[in-house]
């Protein structure tokens, strides 16, 4: 009985390296965050967090399906603005929004559960707007995938009587912090590599290499693209949440171009065929980030205070995104997984162990 534990406990190990890894890393640094009581690098750290969640989420689509979408933004605005429907404080729901049902209005939800019900809801809408454009591929798929978060930004900006339109939306509870991001940073990264090892994410990583070998082998590429959409926009809204209980404010701004721009910058950096270069790619330019923004405020050099040029921080993540195309297309993680070394020296023992339970 012992021996078949041991081999139970080895299985699981080799199989789950990567997220084991990588889960193991983040929480590390975030321990290490919480007992350093810095302000500014707590806030760094909690906003990585987040887009880990939003990037592991656009991976679940981009990195097995090969479509690259430039609308998921759109799931991020629609959590966000879900959890403020749900969780904003009592006062402000009727002055801001007084378009919501009765229930809403005079009801409010726990952030949690807000949470997880604004992932639903882009979700839904992942669901329905799927079923249009799934049906595209490559690079008509991108432009309708766009077109999706164009027409998301200008319902959203104009329908005054449930987003405040162009106005910031105020009153949404503080409640994402180290742990909550860190909870749902794991959740998302484990059910991404849960997905992409299961049937459903081998028949879509297929397809991505070769749709005419894939339809041939029976496989519902229209199927399999819309399974990835929706997981994929449950985990982006999600994110959306996280990032409204973070600031307590939101705006229709701050879910368009940029926002887009940059996590697609995280994946490409990071490597978008892997699970581990999309949380490498987050921490690598979030680290850049930081780095540009302090040069943009500058630094002390004895007497003098030494600041980079207003607009460095974009400019160096355009050269960034430059070398990493030029000299490394697969990007940081080179589309391999982390732990795979672990995976193959627990190999051995796993094949021992099995047949030592077998004879016995």
């Amino acid at each position: 009985m012992m021996m078949a534990r041991r081999f139970s406990i080895a299985e699981c190990l080799a199989r789950n390296a990567s997220p084991i890894v990588l889960c193991g890393a983040i929480a590390l640094i975030v321990i290490g965050t919480a007992l350093a009581n810095n302000a500014a690098l707590d806030r760094t750290v909690i906003e990585a967090l987040i887009r880990i969640v939003y990037v592991v989420g656009l991976y679940i689509f981009v990195g097995n399906s090969g479509v690259i979408s430039f609308g998921h933004t759109a799931f991020m605005a629609i959590g966000a603005y879900a959890t403020a429907w749900q969780d904003c404080c009592r006062t402000t729901k009727p002055l801001l929004m007084p378009a919501l049902p009765n229930v809403l209005l005079e009801a409010t939800v726990p952030p949690p559960l807000a949470t997880i019900v604004s992932g639903v809801v882009a979700s839904l809408f992942a669901a329905v707007v799927g079923v249009a454009i799934i049906r595209l591929s490559g690079i008509s798929a991108s432009i309708a995938t766009f077109a999706v978060l164009a027409i998301v930004n200008v319902i959203f900006s104009n329908w005054d009587s449930l987003t405040a339109g162009t106005s910031t939306l105020v009153g949404i509870p503080n409640y994402t912090d180290h742990w909550f991001a860190l909870l749902w940073a794991v959740i998302a990264i484990f059910a991404a590599h849960f997905y992409q090892t299961s049937r459903f994410g081998l028949s879509l990583r297929v397809s991505r290499e070769d749709e005419v070998a894939a339809k041939a082998s029976g496989v519902s590429i229209f199927s399999q693209r819309l399974i990835a959409f929706v997981i994929s926009a449950f985990f982006v809204g999600v994110s959306g949440a996280l990032y409204a209980h973070f600031l307590g404010t939101i705006s229709v701004d701050a879910f368009y171009i940029d926002i887009t721009l940059l996590t697609l910058a995280m994946l490409v950096v990071g490597g978008m065929n892997s699970l581990s270069g999309a949380v490498v790619g987050v921490g690598a330019i979030s680290l850049l980030i930081e780095v540009l923004r302090q040069s943009e405020h500058g630094f002390a050099l004895g007497s003098l205070t030494v600041s980079a040029p207003h607009g460095t921080q974009e400019i160096g993540l355009g050269v960034a995104m430059l070398i990493m195309l030029i000299f490394r297309r697969n990007g940081i993680a080179g589309n391999q997984e982390i732990g795979w070394r672990l995976s193959r020296f627990l190999a051995p023992q796993l094949q021992r162990s099995s047949k030592v339970t077998e004879d016995y």
